[in-house]
């Protein structure tokens, strides 16, 4: 098993681990320090020697952070994490609604003026660190080592996993040419070097993969891209013994970025938004221009080619298999009320596993039963392991790792007779998903300008969700990818090539949960006359929707086409890729609409 369901957080230890921050704030004479969730690559998911935010607080979420004063424990969650943090924090610190409540203005409410708020500068960003200045000017912002670091005495050892290259056959390009790519694009824009610290870009950049992180297989490494396609590679040496020598790339130990950053002629690119506040101090203090720009392999990486895309319908298929043999079980034992919600998880990830093709899981199985559904993010653990009973809903969010892919799909299934409020909910949620599927817009727009397709239906209802519709997904990278997302917060273009999510939702708390999530690319769309140019999408996760919480009066025509069409598919993609048992129940599921 790839997944285990021990508990990470204990909020108990909370208190006097707080106690020794604010101690070793004192000795520091700091009246403030900022604990993020993110480590020096800005990562969603971090190792174990980095997790300091789940360290000192309990709280496990994948993002957030803490603003620790004398007086005050501020633990700042967005939408997705707002029940979870309420269960898994002790009463010493204080949950705080981020975004609405930014940290700047927080500081600056509850620190009287001229306060020192230390910072680790290696794990904020510069946008991160004005941001706060800008809005909170009389409390000073002072970089120094990571206090937590000082009183975490069973810190675990940084990760050490050795990386392997990643055939040419998927990533459908050589690295030799991504980095002259690359390399050109900096000499266009007269920069002579880019720092690169995003562990997937330089995976992308380089065509290996690592295990440094659970659930995505990237590589801890910093990386000088030069504008003559040189690469300086800064990590644990004895992590890339297996990769044959190449005479564009020269490997250092870790301990040498800071000097080699020291060398360099400027300018320099560096992201603002995603590099450490560190590097850019440190090329200031050496007399190196800086020039502020987006990683230069971020939107490249996010425009999957062909073979990329092959790949992913590939893994998807492999997966949608694996998901009806999931789905049939469950149907089966479910309503027996038997089950529980880890016994389900286990069995996803055993069906995955079947086809011995599976890598990891691209992330901890989101399997909620009832309430525990509507927590967007929740992780079941032995302590809140819950039976899966007929008549409430289940949600099991869940993807797998794959040479030529990586997947990620939520499923909501009825358990029993679903009432007609389930229904309502569900429905109103399909039809959001349905109207990003079969959306056509003009080249140019982002994500900010289709979010409000997959609400429209919740709205009419006065309902919507607190998260965005859909992330970006890698190509057996992070299931978590930028730039690209469907939400009213981007404005990044979609482009041919980027994959998203599309995951609507709706959650009662205390109650039930839905959410249903397919991945999708974009793509150039067919002409229509004399119609203008247009993208869409095409669809990669194909597994059968839940027919019984589908209210088809509320549907449209077209709405009842292509859940048939799309439920047409399912069947002839999957049926030769199940066993005969699951065969009868996905012929079944998918049946047209009555």
């Amino acid at each position: 098993m790839f997944q285990d369901f021990k508990s990470t957080a204990d909020p108990t230890q909370g208190p006097p681990r707080l106690a020794a921050l604010r101690n070793a704030m004192a000795k520091a004479g700091l009246d403030g320090f900022l604990v993020p969730r993110a480590d020096r690559h800005q990562g969603e998911y971090v190792a174990p020697a980095d997790e300091r935010l789940a360290w000192l607080t309990g709280f496990t979420g994948s993002a957030g952070f803490a603003a620790i004063t004398g007086e005050l424990a501020g633990v700042f969650v967005d939408g997705r994490y707002r029940l979870q943090v309420k269960a898994q924090v002790a009463e010493a610190f204080t949950p705080v609604d981020w975004p609405e409540t930014k940290l700047g203005p927080w500081l600056a409410e509850h620190l009287p003026k001229g306060s020192r708020v230390g910072f680790d500068p290696w794990l904020h960003t510069v946008d991160e660190i004005s941001g706060v200045e800008k809005a909170a000017p009389d409390v000073d912002l002072l970089p120094t080592d990571n206090l937590i670091d000082r009183i975490w005495q069973d810190r675990p050892a940084p990760p050490n996993a050795p990386v392997r290259a990643h055939p040419v056959e998927l990533s459908g390009e050589r690295s030799s040419d991504k980095r002259a790519r690359i390399a050109k694009v900096l000499k266009d824009a007269g920069q002579k070097a880019a720092i690169l610290t995003l562990p997937d870009s330089i995976c992308w950049l380089l065509n290996i993969r690592g295990r440094d992180i659970a659930r995505n297989p990237v590589v801890h490494a910093f990386a000088i891209l030069f504008d003559d396609a040189r690469v300086a590679l800064f990590s644990t040496p004895e992590k890339f013994e297996a990769l044959g020598p190449d005479p564009a790339i020269d490997l250092y130990d870790w301990d040498a970025f800071e000097t080699a950053l020291d060398k360099l002629e400027g300018p320099v690119r560096v992201d603002r938004k995603t590099a450490p506040f560190a590097v850019s101090a440190r090329l200031r203090e050496a007399g190196i221009a800086v020039d502020w720009d987006d990683d230069p392999c971020i939107l490249p990486k996010a425009c999957k080619n062909e073979a990329e895309i092959q790949g992913m319908r590939d893994a998807h298929l492999r997966d949608g298999a694996a998901m009806v043999e999931f789905l049939a079980w469950l149907d089966r034992e479910a309503p027996k009320g038997e089950l529980t919600e880890i016994a389900a998880a286990t069995a996803l990830e055993t069906y995955r596993a079947a086809s011995n093709q599976l890598q990891d899981i691209s992330f901890d199985t989101i399997s909620g039963a009832g309430p525990n559904g509507a927590i967007i993010h929740y992780r079941v653990t032995e302590a809140t392991d819950r039976q899966i009973v007929p008549g409430e809903l289940y949600l099991v969010d869940s993807g797998g790792q794959y040479l030529d892919g990586t997947t990620d799909i939520t499923r909501t299934i009825a358990v029993g007779d679903p009432t007609d409020e389930h229904r309502a909910c569900y429905t109103a949620v399909l039809q959001g998903m349905i109207a990003i599927s079969v959306a056509r817009f003009p080249r140019g727009l982002a994500g900010r300008d289709l979010d409000a397709l997959a609400r429209a239906a919740l709205w009419r209802a006065g309902r919507d969700y607190d998260h965005g519709t859909g992330h970006g997904v890698g190509a057996y990278l992070s299931v978590h990818e930028g730039p690209q997302r469907l939400s009213r917060l981007s404005g990044v273009k979609l482009q041919p090539g980027m994959i998203l999510s599309n995951e609507p939702g709706y959650y009662r708390p205390d109650a039930f949960g839905i959410r249903i999530e397919n991945l999708i690319v974009v793509q150039d769309a067919e002409r229509l006359g004399d119609a203008r140019d247009q993208l869409d999408f095409e669809t990669l996760t194909f597994v059968p929707l839940d027919r019984r919480l589908i209210d088809i009066a509320a549907l449209g025509p077209w709405e009842r086409d292509w859940i048939d069409r799309y439920h047409g598919e399912v069947r002839a993609k999957l049926a030769e890729r199940v066993s005969k048992e699951a065969r009868a129940w996905l012929f079944e599921a998918t049946e047209p609409l009555s």
